[in-house]
């Protein structure tokens, strides 16, 4: 389908100029219409794959599976990253906010249960753009899958069009978070970006899918924040600071929490020895048994085969 007569400039990105980029806290100011930002990004959207995607939390992915956009670029310097390809080496192609508000509609007549929208900030106002334009025909949830490392000013542009939030929460630790991301602020800025997303959705609410052909049915979630932590090799001490934090300040039943084992030494792991390994069953036990100690069993846990490089999607361009 085609909507580009219905393209406009909606208000709000007069907030946010590539000519000055203030989207994510590296608050880099780069002109991006002359060159890339902290994120290596230019001034337009690049993407690697649109398609329908199985592979994330069962309430996400559903039967159907969930219409996922990744973008190329990334506010992070992740050494671990499983899609450094798009995150880290630029791999993407170029498309129009028009021609994102399409894939959306694409996706939601390919059966998608959301709008899954994967590491987006760096073009926040071209996203913020097709969102808008998509608003009247879209009619499922949209959901906002970052590594946590957010702006409050970023996410209340998003609140009136995101349902779902999806962030990782990755460290405690100021020195891994510098160490491993390059971001020793990290805990500080994505600590209180959780909150603020919690505080926009409330509680998760969800709705049953039932498939037609199959009789299949699922649970999907409508609305809600899911937190993601993958425990890395050697630092589970970390992960169980992270839930302590969680369970005495964040609002009990207020979110979800998604345990991840999938950690594979990807990218620049070989440069930092002690996590070029994958964890052990030990490692994500204890980290396992310590979230249902403290009742944060509200969520998921994935199964050490997880560890795979072949849940990482192919990224040949599909669907843009």
């Amino acid at each position: 389908m085609s909507i580009g007569a219905m393209e406009m400039k909606p208000q709000f990105n007069s907030l946010f100029s590539y000519r000055a980029c203030n989207f994510c806290p590296r608050n880099c100011g780069a002109d991006r219409t002359k060159q890339t930002g902290y994120c290596k990004s230019p001034a337009h959207i690049t993407a690697a794959r649109a398609a329908l995607h199985h592979w994330e939390e069962p309430c996400i992915s559903g039967i159907r599976g969930s219409g996922t956009v990744f973008f190329s670029g990334c506010t992070l310097r992740c050494c671990f990253c499983q899609n450094y390809k798009i995150s880290c080496e630029g791999y993407g192609k170029e498309i129009s906010p028009g021609r994102l508000c399409e894939i959306f509609l694409d996706l939601q007549e390919q059966g998608a249960h959301n709008i899954n929208l994967v590491t987006a900030t760096q073009y926040l106002p071209s996203v913020l753009e097709a969102l808008e334009n998509a608003k009247k025909n879209l009619h499922i949830p949209v959901v906002y899958n970052c590594g946590g490392y957010e702006t409050a000013e970023t996410i209340g542009a998003l609140s009136e069009y995101v349902d779902i939030w999806l962030p990782d929460l990755k460290y405690y630790s100021p020195i891994l978070s510098r160490r491993y991301s390059q971001a020793e602020d990290y805990f500080a800025v994505a600590s209180r970006a959780v909150e603020q997303m919690i505080r926009l959705t409330g509680p998760p609410e969800f709705g049953e899918y039932k498939d037609k052909r199959s009789g299949t049915a699922c649970s999907i979630l409508r609305k809600g924040v899911i937190i993601r932590h993958m425990v890395l090799p050697g630092h589970k001490d970390d992960s169980i600071r992270l839930l302590y934090w969680m369970k005495d300040t964040l609002p009990k039943g207020g979110f979800l929490i998604s345990l991840m084992s999938q950690y594979t030494p990807f990218y620049r792991s070989a440069d930092y020895p002690e996590i070029n390994r994958r964890i052990t069953t030990y490692e994500y036990e204890k980290v396992l048994n310590t979230a249902i100690e403290l009742g944060l069993t509200d969520g998921f846990m994935q199964e050490k085969n997880s560890a795979k490089e072949e849940y990482t999607p192919p990224f040949e361009l599909e669907g843009l």
